[in-house]
């Protein structure tokens, strides 16, 4: 049940609510350090990229408002659900120390909020950066619950900025455009509601994996590519999954390809056809950005809050310096494209030094299930006009560099800043976590078993623990460490965007192959070069590689400094829909006692 009942208050907690518009606009109030937001969730009509369809409403927009926060800011969120069925909120990359009840896990962390209640999530923004939060009930991120988070850092927090520019006036106009920096959220969107789409594997036996629209901060439009494009813009390892076939208009894998889904019983023609095919142009609006001119420098955050595609960015002539990836910064990178995967955020610096005029966003789906692709504008002046020309583009219709000479952001590079050794740590535990289909196409393991949709409505296991089924859960004492293997199995397999709620984990390594090693250390022994355990990325989504020729395998490792019950899995949604996820139940032995507000009866 939810904190409060019927959506009343109760008087001590009354809101006294501050409108004002901020991108998209929010209803905020600042009090000391205790920033107080107040949301009412709706299901409504709506049209994202001209698409006609049911959408999540949060305060009547799409999509949420963008949370700013300061560095040690305490956070309340007081959500209302006037929507006809229950629901939750996350905040991605949160990492929720000492406040694993509001953590919006239905089945974890709380019991769902049921139409016309309400609930207050309370929790300290800890850590800088870039964030989101989203709905964590069944699928109902895609139908449109999702917003950006921006945490400014604490004065005491270095910045990686010095290794782009050494002047003085460089450094300033770099952090003044960080602490104005403008999200950018990257999705997709399809015709069909979650649930129908869920329905729909149900009965069709296989994953839903294309969408009919990109969205840049909720706009967009469907454009039908035509049957030349499509067939010349088909990629080498599309064909090689294609075979004889051809990818359909919506350019989608066709539902009667094999290869993708495993030899496992199908019924196409359960589907409806937007699902696959049928492709049907629409004009939706397209996002404009004005950065100022006057500044040497732009920042954007850029937030992945695509549920199907991995989506590859990029601005026409304006090279980008990653400074930031998920909410933690690194050694700044200079590249020209960068490919998102689901859940991941980068934080960018844009040098604004080419003559005024419209430049082109580009964005594109990278992976082998769809060519699928949108755009937006970034148009800057200083007063004398906007320069009328076709700007030089970096990406293709496939995500793919338009030269030798474009530059691709390469993860294995990236050096956080500042950098945490974990050679010297003793490890406690390790668990192999088999990635594979389960029985069915749509459905999915992580470790031994595949965790169901429908213990969204069980008894959450932060209060009661000892209910939670030994192949779906982990267990952990505080202060340990962790090893997390995946390892990739079976048939043909995209990469998959592992994202671990709590605190952050550092990747170690990855590799080609079946994992056939007893622990970390003796896999470092054996193939030394897969792994870093000097400068590992520090990020709470990364993915594992794709199982294109053969099984693969991710290591990574975290510290157990939160008890309570957290969720780890795929950010791909129908893969978590069907199952990719476990509980860790971090701190068995110091397990939190859950405040009296916040008690279930």
């Amino acid at each position: 049940m939810g904190l409060f009942r019927g959506g009343l208050l109760m008087p001590a907690l009354l809101l006294y609510i501050v409108s004002f518009v901020y991108g998209y606009g929010e209803i905020v109030k600042r009090t000391g350090n205790t920033v107080s937001f107040q949301v009412s969730l709706t299901w409504e009509d709506w049209q994202p990229a001209g698409i006609p369809r049911k959408m999540i409403l949060a305060n009547s927009q799409f999509p949420a408002a963008p949370l700013e926060l300061k560095q040690g800011d305490d956070v309340e969120f007081l959500v209302t659900n006037n929507m006809p069925f229950s629901t939750s909120v996350h905040f991605h990359g949160i990492e929720q120390q000492d406040t694993p009840w509001s953590d919006g896990v239905p089945g974890l962390s709380q019991m769902p909020i049921a139409p016309g209640d309400s609930f207050l999530y309370k929790w300290r923004a800890t850590n800088y950066g870039s964030y989101f939060y989203h709905a964590h009930k069944r699928g109902q991120q895609e139908d449109g619950m999702y917003g950006a988070i921006h945490i400014r850092p604490d004065a005491s927090i270095e910045k990686p900025f010095a290794l782009i520019a050494g002047d003085n006036a460089d450094l300033k106009a770099m952090e003044n455009a960080e602490s104005n920096t403008t999200p950018i959220l990257l999705s997709d969107v399809r015709q069909l509601t979650s649930e129908q789409l869920w329905q729909a594997e149900i009965a069709g036996g296989r994953d839903a994996f294309c969408a009919n629209a990109l969205l840049v901060n909720g706009k967009g439009t469907v454009t039908c590519l035509g049957r030349q494009t499509i067939d010349e813009s088909t990629t080498i390892p599309q064909r090689m999954v294609l075979g004889n076939q051809s990818l359909t208009d919506t350019g989608c894998l066709p539902p009667t390809n094999e290869v993708a889904q495993g030899n496992y019983p199908h019924n196409i023609s359960a589907f409806p056809p937007s699902v696959f095919s049928e492709c049907t142009p629409s004009y939706g609006m397209t996002e404009r950005l004005y950065p100022d001119a006057s500044q040497p420098y732009v920042s954007y955050d850029l937030v992945s809050a695509a549920v199907i595609s991995t989506i590859s960015f990029a601005i026409d002539e304006h090279p980008l310096y990653v400074y930031a990836i998920d909410g933690h910064y690194v050694e700044p990178t200079l590249v020209d494209t960068i490919t998102l995967t689901n859940g991941a955020r980068y934080s960018v610096l844009v040098k604004l030094d080419k003559p005024a005029g419209d430049y082109t966003i580009r964005v594109a789906n990278n992976g082998v299930n769809q060519i699928l692709n949108g755009s937006a504008l970034m148009t800057y002046h200083n007063g004398a006009g906007v320069q009328q020309r076709p700007s030089e583009p970096s990406i293709s219709i496939v995500g793919a560099p338009t030269s030798s000479q474009i530059r691709v952001l390469n993860e294995s590079t990236i050096v956080p800043f500042p950098s945490q050794a974990v050679s010297e740590v003793q490890v406690a535990q390790t668990h192999v976590l088999r990635i594979h289909r389960h029985g069915e196409s749509y459905l999915w393991t992580l470790g031994n078993s595949s965790f169901p949709l429908s213990l969204e409505e069980a008894a959450p296991l932060l209060f009661y623990p000892s209910t939670g089924e030994k192949d779906l859960t982990i267990r952990t004492n505080n202060g340990t460490w962790v090893d997390l293997i995946f390892d990739v199995d079976g048939d043909l397999q995209p990469p998959h965007p592992i994202h671990k709620h709590s605190n952050k984990f550092f990747v170690l390594g990855q590799g080609d192959g079946k994992w056939n090693y007893s622990s970390v250390t003796e896999a470092a022994q054996i193939v030394p070069e897969s792994f870093n355990f000097e400068t590992p990325q520090i990020r709470d989504t990364f993915v594992t590689p794709p199982a294109a020729a053969g099984p693969t395998w991710l290591a990574l490792r975290y510290h157990v400094v939160n008890p309570g019950a957290f969720l780890l899995h795929c950010h791909i949604q129908v893969h978590l829909n069907g199952g990719m996820a476990l509980a860790l139940l971090d701190g068995v032995d110091e397990w939190p006692e859950v405040p009296e507000e916040y008690q279930i009866s």
